[in-house]
């Protein structure tokens, strides 16, 4: 019965990702309880046997399939899967990692969390060292995981990466590497049979791959439902305009416009590309034009990830400029790098904007009081996507969201 213990289901969380593994697992155990209730219901009736005894028969089952003599847990009642593994993560002096599996992981479907975006101390060592680590040292946690992970047996490994790494070195424009894609092939190399990320910033990457399939996820449903509660009132919705922040968010921002049938406004900004963005002040930004009309309406912006957030700064300065009575954001990846959040807090009493709607991949202890800030919850569609792939079925519904995009706005 692979709703219920023992299950080939397994999830390792790197330090950086626990947080986020931990709110995924609260649903994975929550949907593999009610699709046992399902098969319950179903094959009880089928079967005309009792429920008590269909469960009874289901752990007799499972003792049957475990390579142990049974499973130590209850007989009469249901057996809820763990699926997190047992681990233990070593930081030395150096800089140095070591994972460790504490339980039989051979035969299993790992999946290995990571966000490699997480700057928050994290307890490390058994919480005797505290340390914030940079992407390259989650990166390198990730890698020495898949390395232990893949030499204590596993029978496939998925890597759960909402932020891809380096996904923004993705396209050669002069003597420069490709690091977008030196990582797939890495990940390859070293086994890994899926990817699971969240609105990765270039198609392109996924062109990396001849054998690791890449699951790309969108948060739209869950963003459109925020930004659906924050303009109530009917007059806002119809005074509505969607705005592509940047001709590289053109297509993100026309979906949005054409699922609200709202009209599509574009930012065009001449950037002077021998200078590197620093903060949030510092960009390369030399001029902005609006493709459109904003006065008087609510401007919705829509981008993939909000880094130092100078770009997105100025779009939403100008476009009160130009005359928008309210801005709001979405960003799939809201990294907030550097000095970015005392920046928009700046801004916001400034009244450049009014709220920005951002997603849970990113762990972030700073901003839960910030009022400007909504984060939304997609752990529950990590975890359908991961149930769906570990027993073989369709992923269609969840990558192409649009039905259930019509189903929301039909409510409204």
């Amino acid at each position: 019965m692979p709703y219920s213990e023992p299950t080939r289901l397994a999830v390792v969380a790197c330090p950086g990702g626990e947080v986020f593994a931990d709110e995924v697992i609260v649903h994975l155990k929550h949907m593999c309880k009610h699709r046992f209730g399902l098969k319950q219901d179903a094959i009880s009736k089928r079967y005309k046997i009792g429920r008590d005894e269909f469960i009874r028969q289901a752990n007799l089952l499972n003792d049957m399939q475990t390579s142990d003599l049974y499973v130590s847990n209850v007989v009469d009642s249901y057996r809820p899967p763990e699926f997190k593994v047992k681990a233990k993560f070593t930081y030395f002096m150096n800089g140095e990692f070591k994972t460790e599996i504490l339980e039989s992981i051979r035969g299993k479907d790992v999946y290995i969390f990571q966000d490699i975006e997480n700057h928050a101390p994290l307890a490390l060592n058994e919480g005797k060292n505290v340390q914030s680590l940079s992407v390259n040292d989650h990166l390198m946690t990730l890698m020495v995981t898949l390395d232990t992970v893949r030499q204590a047996g596993a029978a496939q490994i998925t890597l759960v990466i909402p932020v891809y790494p380096y996904s923004r070195q993705h396209k050669k424009k002069g003597r420069e590497g490709l690091t977008a894609s030196l990582l797939g092939h890495i990940f390859e190399s070293m086994g890994v049979a899926r990817i699971i990320t969240l609105d990765i910033h270039s198609r392109e990457i996924i062109n990396t791959f001849r054998k690791t399939h890449l699951e790309n996820l969108h948060a739209s449903y869950q963003i459109l439902r925020e930004m659906l509660n924050l303009i109530k009132p009917q007059k806002e919705l119809d005074d509505l305009v969607v705005v592509a922040p940047d001709t590289g968010a053109v297509d993100r921002n026309k979906f949005y416009a054409t699922a609200l049938e709202k009209p599509l406004a574009m930012i065009y900004k001449e950037r002077d590309y021998s200078l590197i963005s620093q903060d949030g002040k510092d960009t390369n930004i030399k001029a902005i034009k609006l493709l459109g009309d904003v006065r008087g309406k609510v401007a919705f912006l829509a981008d993939d990830m909000l880094a130092t957030g100078g770009t997105l700064l100025k779009a939403m300065e100008f476009l009160k400029d130009q005359g928008a009575k309210k801005v709001i954001c979405a960003v799939s990846l809201p990294l907030f790098t550097g000095d970015a959040v005392d920046l928009f807090n700046e801004a916001y009493k400034q009244g450049f904007f009014y709220r920005i709607i951002g997603t849970n991949v990113v762990y972030h202890e700073n901003l839960k009081n910030c009022e400007w800030y909504i984060n939304t919850n997609i752990s529950g569609l990590f975890a359908n996507v991961i149930v769906r792939v570990h027993h073989n079925q369709s992923l269609s519904k969840l990558l192409d969201n649009r039905t259930i995009i019509e189903k929301l706005l039909k409510t409204e």
